[in-house]
């Protein structure tokens, strides 16, 4: 009563089919706290440490204190097939809560869901107590058990995204690549990465019920993609820090109010990522370019493209060069897929490397121009394209 009126664990069980072979091997591989709603905790012992158990394991524990009606904690439940055989979420059992103020939410799996070898998927579980309570109830703890039967899944059937078997997307684009023309290119600048280049090439993507465009399968495997149609105009920096990892409010934007309109199947492919977010001081060489860019990082979920993926979406590079400021953008840049998103809203954009000078908040991608070494005021407000990343596994 003391530190808080509603304690209570939750317990998962992952039942792996018996008897196909020593390579069956389903766990839960990780369990991370995240978004909490007024005073509510996990949990913690005698030395502090949060009650989350259950990693490399068959059951994860969580266990939380609510305070107030309305509070709530979410926690992202990670099971991994670290076998060879795939898998098929067959079922999923929910016991009743036996304390009808706390309510016990999951999402992110879905029975017939298959988690091929290799792979991860997520489960969310979210504990809130019930802001329609106006007296202190009489049952203080609340406890529910997600069961989740996993069974060898038909190596033919045909998993999420419309995969085959083992194959990955990535795996699926790396084996489109071209050498000339529009397509996806071995990444001449960054070993096991590959790009998008031309006008129009076939990178096209369904993302949160939307059309977007994949900008380039990673090295590790990650797809890396961009909302082609702006969600809006919005200022770089209103704190004129010049700094995206501080963060710059538009980062702050990205990876809140607009990730939660994200459906809740689009946040479990996002991977959480490495950006590089360095100044560019070399507007002459790509490969300085590139270096620039990641003499800082950033890791986050949502962001912008770089100044070195507009320039590498365009497959005329050797005749058009790489300068950020192109005097020959009438022949050059109607060849780069991304630039055409700036012509087609008749505006600028935003990339996520600040700019090199003084007062600085953010390079741009200009209408008629291609990306420029000038500044737009700390007030300034122009379109924002996002990009993120997509999980290896899809």
């Amino acid at each position: 009563m003391v530190v808080g009126y509603a304690a209570f664990s939750s317990v998962l069980n992952i039942k792996g089919t018996t008897g196909i072979s020593s390579n069956w091997d389903i766990k839960i591989t990780q369990i991370t706290e995240e978004t909490k709603t007024g005073e509510a905790v996990t949990t913690t012992d005698e030395s502090g440490n949060k009650k989350i158990s259950g990693v490399g394991t068959l059951t994860a524990t969580v266990e939380a204190d609510l305070f107030s009606p309305g509070d709530s904690i979410e926690y992202d439940i990670v099971i991994t097939n670290q076998g060879t055989i795939n898998a098929k979420l067959d079922k999923i059992t929910k016991t009743e809560s036996n304390n009808p103020v706390i309510k016990f939410e999951t999402s992110g799996l879905t029975e017939g869901d298959t988690l091929n070898a290799g792979s991860t998927a997520t489960l969310k579980l979210k504990i809130t107590y019930d802001s329609n309570v106006t007296s202190q109830p009489e049952n203080l703890e609340g406890s529910m058990t997600i069961t989740l039967d996993y069974v060898q899944a038909d190596e033919t059937s045909e998993v999420p995204g419309g995969n085959v078997g083992n194959e990955t997307a990535a795996e699926k684009l790396i084996a489109t690549e071209v050498t000339t023309g529009e397509g996806l290119y071995s990444d001449e600048y960054e070993l096991g990465r590959y790009t998008y280049k031309g006008a129009d090439p076939n990178n096209y993507i369904t993302f949160n019920d939307e059309l977007w465009r994949i900008i380039a399968v990673e090295s590790d495997g990650t797809l890396k993609i961009i909302r082609p149609n702006s969600i809006g105009k919005l200022a770089w920096d209103s704190t004129s820090s010049n700094n995206w990892a501080r963060p710059a409010t538009l980062n702050t934007y990205l990876n809140s109010d607009y990730y939660n309109t994200l459906s809740e199947n689009s946040k479990s492919v996002i991977q959480e990522h490495t950006w590089a977010v360095g100044t560019i001081t070399d507007y002459s060489n790509l490969s300085n370019q590139i270096a620039g860019e990641k003499a800082a990082q950033w890791t986050g979920k949502v962001g912008l493209i770089s100044a070195s993926d507009f320039v590498r979406a365009n497959y005329d590079i050797e005749r058009c060069g790489v300068s950020l400021s192109a005097s020959n953008s009438s022949s050059c840049l109607p060849t780069n897929y991304i630039y055409l998103f700036v012509q087609n809203n008749s505006s600028d954009l935003w990339i996520i490397n600040p700019y090199d000078g003084s007062p600085s908040l953010g390079n741009s991608i200009q209408n008629g121009i291609g990306v420029t070494s000038s500044w737009v005021g700390y007030n300034g407000t122009i379109d924002v394209l996002p990009a993120l990343y997509l999980t290896s596994d899809i």
